[in-house]
Formats: structure tokens, sequence, C-alpha cells
């Protein structure tokens, strides 16, 4: 009865503990966001109004109308834009990504582990350093202004190898040499057999690299210059641009930005917490 007690007592302490690290960062990251919520559907007329009313006293689409309205701010154009650099290149890193970690998991060839240590290593370079270097080399390719600027520097997935490495070492050999035995090739092995057994790693992946896509500002305000070819966070700058802000767009643009990634946790949380939590398990 005494060691139940003690096991109900340490469960409620686990309990308030637990409660005690998370509330205050749930707390942290849904304020900001009810917050812009409150301002998107609030008229421009009642942004600044105090003290802050944590519900719109009078809702309105009316800045969501604008934004989508004004010829001069393509929000539309912006948003699909975004879409088309976020998917082509998360499809992009998902393939090098995946080829590259099964080669370093599956294929045996000279300075394969010294190849991936430098990898790993290059993982403490800070970005800034080859910053010049990548926007010297794409000017000089002639790919400024184009959405390969953003799609090839960001293929090479490091992390991206790693964690898909992880997972293929954990598919059993057996599976291959059964394969092999049937005739099939290393890439049919690789597309038929292995890829589909990291499904959820690949699901995580995805989704990081596509929000980082999603939300990355700085590398596109450097090689975007045509106002039609800007991707959503950088047309975003516009919306708070000039002597007078107008909040109600800059807060109707920045929940129709933070709609996609909030939806996409929603339906793909299970497989992030999947592919994060099974990485390493059969590492070596």
């Amino acid at each position: 009865m005494a060691a139940l007690n003690y096991a109900q007592r340490r469960k409620i302490r686990d309990s308030i503990l637990f409660w005690a690290i998370l509330l205050p960062l749930a707390i942290t990251v849904i304020v900001p966001l009810w917050y812009l919520t409150d301002m998107a559907f609030t008229p421009e007329q009642n942004q600044l109004s105090w003290p802050i009313s944590w519900l719109p006293q009078s809702p309105t689409l009316a800045n969501f109308f604008r934004i989508f309205s004004d010829g001069t701010l393509p929000l539309a154009r912006w948003f699909g834009n975004s879409v088309l650099v976020a998917t082509v290149g998360t499809l992009v890193v998902l393939f090098l990504s995946s080829l590259s970690a099964y080669a370093f998991a599956r294929l045996e060839f000279p300075g394969r582990d010294f190849l991936f240590s430098m990898l790993i290593f290059s993982l403490m370079i800070p970005g800034a350093v080859t910053l010049i270097p990548a926007f010297l080399l794409l000017r000089d390719l002639h790919l400024l202004d184009t959405y390969q600027a953003i799609w090839w520097p960001g293929a090479a997935s490091i992390g991206g190898i790693f964690l898909l490495r992880q997972h293929f070492f954990s598919i059993p050999k057996d599976l291959e040499d059964a394969a092999f035995m049937d005739g099939a090739n290393r890439f049919r092995i690789y597309w038929n057999i292995s890829l589909p057994l990291v499904r959820s790693a690949l699901v995580a992946l995805g989704i990081f690299t596509f929000l980082g896509f999603w939300n990355d500002l700085f590398w596109p305000l450097i090689v975007l210059s045509e106002r039609a070819t800007l991707t959503l966070p950088v047309g975003l700058l516009i919306l708070i641009q000039g002597s007078y802000i107008q909040r109600g767009l800059a807060f109707s643009g920045a929940f129709v930005a933070s709609a996609p990634p909030l939806i996409l946790y929603a339906i793909f949380q299970r497989q992030i917490i999947e592919g994060i939590t099974t990485a390493g398990l059969a590492g070596r």
C-alpha cells in the first residue's frame, strides 16, 4: 500500500512538473497567435485601441479583401510563389537527401566514413561564411532572380542526410538480399523497398524542409528583385513600409502566411513525432 501511495505521489509530482514547464511555453506560443488572429479581423480604425481587446469587437473581412484585391499588393501571386518554391524545394531536398543517405548507409566505397564525417563537420560552419561565395556563384551562373537560386543552395540538407541515414540503417539487409536474388538493381531496391520503409522520417523531414523554405526571408530577399517573383515573407515587407503602417493589412497578411504551416503540423504531427523520436535507434 505504501509503495502504491509513493507511486501515486510521484505521478502527481511529475504531472505538476510537466505542466509547470509546458504551460508557460504554451502561453508564449498561443498568445502571439491569438493576438495575430484578433488583429487580422479587427477594422483598421480599431487597431490601436486600448486596452487590448482579445476578441474583435467588430469583426470584419475587409483587411483580407483589400490585400487580395489591391493590384499593387499581389498577395495571391506571392502566396502561389511561396507554394511553388516550398513544394519544389522540398521535393528536391527529399530526393537528394534520401539518395545520399542511402548511399552512406548501404553502399561500400572508399572514403565513405570520411566523407560523412566531413558533412557532419560542415554543420559547424556558419551560414554567413558561405553567403557571399554562394551569391557570386549564382550570379556567374545567371541564376539570380530565379527560383533556382533558392532551390539549389538549400538542396544539400546535411541534417536530412543524417536523419534518413539513421533510418536506412534500421532496415534489415535480408530484404535487400532477397531483392537482389530476384533481379532488382540498386536503384529499384532504394525506390521500391527502402524508401517506403522510412516514410515517417521522410514526412518529418519534408514538413521541416517545407517550413524552412516557406518562412525563409533572408535569402529570397537577396536573390529575388522582381516584384512579381517575390515570395510571401518578402512581399509582406511591403505591407510595413512607408511612414504609415497599415496594421490591419500587415496582420491579415501575416495570418495568411501563418495558416499553411499550422495546418500542415495539425495534419502530420503524428508522423513528425515518429520520424524524430525513432531517429538514431539503429544508427551506427
